[in-house]
């Protein structure tokens, strides 16, 4: 009967403490399971942010920390999540402000992610960044909903081109095609190039949904913003330096505006 009453205890202690082991992702992230906690991101990892507090070349100094904020949970491959409203950090690395025909310039890295108090070093490139009337935009209804039609149906235009359906319908591109779905905070996508901003579509044969907030599955390069262009994406050396050209004298992120970085290393 005690050894009964010992299994019984034993098996009781083991369900509620949740497995303890480190799930290993096929691109080598990891989980912790009992907590939930990241302990890498995978690379191919796409984090949509929303930045914190304007930039601009005339008044940005070398060190200037910069923050943006997860805007949607993202999904990992081998399970778990990074939780929206973490915070990606960064630094400016260097400025020029414009002057005659030379115009403005920002470099900057994002190189920390921070979820529920732990920091983790990441490396990522941007694929692309819209202004902040855009991703306003992109939130606000193409038509107004009918009497009784809840919010959550309506449909929407994302940035880059496509529709969301709704939280829970179809997000569908450019062609009319379906590549994900709506959610309350975004739209979950298959990832897809684009030939025209040189930007990849899912590496290594990877077939997993992104979080693209209100971004297009293929959305790349610079919307709402004509002047701004992404000089250096940071894919490729000096890697995860991100650098933005202006072709005036001044060089302005608002607040507000919204990123889709990638982790590239």
């Amino acid at each position: 009967m005690a050894r009964r009453n010992l299994v019984l205890a034993l098996i009781g202690l083991i369900f509620s403490a949740g497995p303890l082991a480190l799930a290993q992702d096929s691109q080598g992230g990891q989980r912790s399971e009992s907590t939930g906690e990241i302990r890498a991101v995978p690379v191919g990892t796409v984090l949509p942010v929303r930045l914190e507090h304007q930039v601009s070349s005339r008044s940005a100094r070398i060190g200037q920390a910069i923050t943006g904020r997860l805007m949607q949970d993202v999904p990992l491959q081998g399970g778990g999540k990074i939780a929206e409203g973490a915070k990606v950090r960064g630094t400016i690395v260097a400025m020029t402000a414009g002057s005659g025909r030379a115009g403005a310039e920002i470099r900057l890295r994002f190189d920390t992610l921070e979820s529920h108090g732990r920091k983790i070093a990441i490396v990522t490139g941007l694929r692309a960044l819209a202004s902040l009337l855009e991703v306003e935009s992109a939130q606000t209804p193409e038509t107004s909903p009918g009497f009784g039609t809840p919010y959550v149906w309506a449909t929407t235009r994302l940035v880059g081109g496509g529709e969301k359906y709704g939280v829970g319908g179809p997000v569908t591109d450019e062609w009319s095609n379906t590549v994900g779905e709506g959610t309350f905070t975004g739209v979950l996508v298959h990832l897809a190039a684009s030939e025209a901003g040189g930007c990849r579509g899912e590496i290594d044969g990877a077939n997993r949904l992104q979080a693209l907030w209100v971004f297009s599955a293929d959305a790349c390069g610079v919307y709402g913003a004509k002047r701004v262009r992404i000089a250096h994406a940071g894919r490729d050396e000096p890697l995860g330096e991100i650098v933005l050209r202006s072709e005036g004298r001044e060089l302005k992120l608002r607040s507000g505006s919204g990123m889709l970085l990638r982790v590239v290393k």
